[in-house]
């Protein structure tokens, strides 16, 4: 059904590119945050080693500092809970797509060991209405490309969030988005268990006024401190062991 609905949005095309367009106008543009994109918090042995990849929500674009970023603020989680060291690095862009970040990025990425490793990717593969053949193609390169260069790492992905709240969005534009993201979520999560990464639930948005920054369409602070806190059981693996049975 979703696949079929996802190629129902085609005959909303022409709604999507004339409201895509006055959104564009409106919209602030952002860049991403100032600050360190590489960073260690001090704690005990063994260090986690934590590499958050993707588009502009792993750069922390709507904040002023990456202090306060996606990558930041998962590490501190992490190490307040393990009481270990903590090493991490965002590597994200604005506008990356699946494609983008396997062909460009992820060679040009030395190799270092990390541990765990997140994946904030496909809000623009929805936005910029890439087939659902076409993300197979470059979400699943991705994911082998990431299992090649760090198989012993725990990969997590994040899916996309609702489009229907996002508040830069006119309602029908969020919902012909919503329909393709429903459809790329679908996939990528069964790539994701395919191709030996775990995917995450989608993050919940109960406030988005609180939850997004200025320009409506990227987090706030307390967007990527509450994006950290969803993720960082299923990091960690814990979402996953307290879902077992007990004996």
């Amino acid at each position: 059904m979703s696949r079929i609905a996802t190629l129902l949005t085609w005959f909303a095309f022409p709604v999507y590119v004339w409201q895509g367009i006055g959104v564009r106008r409106r919209t602030e543009r952002m860049f991403p945050a100032k600050g360190p994109v590489l960073h260690a918090i001090a704690g005990g042995e063994p260090p986690l080693s934590l590499l958050v990849l993707g588009d502009s929500s792993a750069a922390s674009v709507g904040i002023g500092h990456s202090e306060n970023g996606l990558a930041a603020q998962l590490a501190l989680i992490l190490s307040k809970r393990t009481g270990r060291a903590v090493r991490w690095r965002a590597a994200g862009f604005n506008s990356a797509t699946s494609g983008q970040i396997r062909d460009h990025v992820l060679p040009n990425l030395s190799a270092e060991p990390w541990t765990h490793i997140v994946l904030s990717i496909g809000t623009n593969d929805t936005k910029n209405f890439h087939s659902l053949p076409r993300f197979k193609k470059e979400f699943g390169g991705l994911l082998y490309a990431l299992r090649a260069k760090w198989p012993e790492a725990r990969v997590v992905w994040s899916p996309v969030v609702e489009f229907t709240r996002v508040p830069a969005l006119p309602p029908l534009l969020g919902r012909i988005l919503e329909i393709r993201a429903q459809a790329i979520n679908g996939l990528g999560e069964r790539l994701c268990l395919e191709r030996g990464a775990v995917p995450s639930a989608r993050l919940p948005i109960l406030d988005p006024q609180l939850g997004f920054s200025t320009d409506g369409f990227h987090a706030s602070e307390a967007g990527y401190r509450a994006w950290a806190e969803h993720l960082a059981d299923l990091v960690l693996g814990e979402a996953e062991n307290s879902a077992l049975p007990v004996a």
